[in-house]
């Protein structure tokens, strides 16, 4: 975790990544700390009166604090909006055992994805009935938001809900929904923002009638990747490409 030795300069960007902590808040013109958030910046990080605290309201907005001998946040800038990276990238996988997928949804986040969707497959081996789905959920939107503080992110990363193939669709709007999703398959095409929306399948593979219902395919490259492994790969490769990190290939 990063440390600032004094109060982040008003407006200032980097703030962002050299402050003492970040934070989500429900008002950033009174900005106030869950519960949790409070004990883990006051007890866990042992912040000291000044440091710098930056808060998120979670959709863009933020701005600077400082740390106070109480343990409260005093504003110090403004509220700066930061706008959405665009395309939004979106990474869905098939279900996993144990704790994979939470490893998946923490990585993703961190990295940049903007939606993650768990998926259920023909091969899934996990299948979950309407409870635990939600149950599974509701954790990972817990996983995303830690991982969207660490990363210091100021936009929350949408965590759906555990869709089929046939639902992924009608699950997304506008362009989107039209042209804009793959299934990461070898031989595939190269990862392309025209096509923001990667999904992976389970470690058996897509069923023949999955690959050919209709999206195109995209590669992650020559190595046999675990499905957790293969969605971060998506993430980091969409993500950087929209950074412009990295070039798309051209045929």
């Amino acid at each position: 975790m990063p440390s600032n030795p004094g109060p982040c300069s008003p407006g200032s960007l980097p703030a962002l990544r050299s402050a003492a902590a970040h934070a989500f808040v429900a008002d950033l013109a009174a900005p106030a700390l869950e519960d949790e958030d409070h004990h883990h910046l006051e007890r866990v990080l042992r912040l000291r009166p000044g440091q710098a605290v930056t808060v998120a309201d979670g959709a863009g907005g933020w701005r600077c604090c400082t740390w106070r001998a109480d343990g409260e946040l005093e504003p110090a800038g403004d509220v700066i909006s930061a706008p959405a990276p665009s395309p939004p990238v979106t990474v869905g996988f098939a279900l996993t055992k144990g704790e994979r997928p939470d490893w998946a949804v923490q990585k993703l986040t961190e990295v940049g994805v903007d939606r993650i969707l768990g998926l259920v497959t023909t091969r899934s081996v996990v299948r979950l009935d309407a409870d635990a789905a939600d149950r599974r959920v509701r954790r990972w939107r817990r996983v995303a938001r830690g991982a969207a503080m660490q990363s210091r992110r100021t936009v929350l990363p949408e965590v759906a809900g555990v869709l089929s193939l046939a639902d992924v669709e009608l699950n997304l709007v506008g362009d989107v929904a039209s042209r804009g999703v793959s299934l990461a398959e070898p031989g595939g095409d190269p990862p392309s923002l025209l096509r923001p929306v990667v999904l992976v399948g389970p470690e058996g593979g897509w069923a023949p009638e999955e690959l050919d219902s209709g999206p195109p395919t995209v590669d992650l490259g020559p190595g046999v990747l675990r499905t957790e492994s293969a969605a971060v790969a998506a993430g980091v490769l969409l993500c950087s490409l929209r950074a412009g990190l990295v070039g798309e290939k051209r045929h």
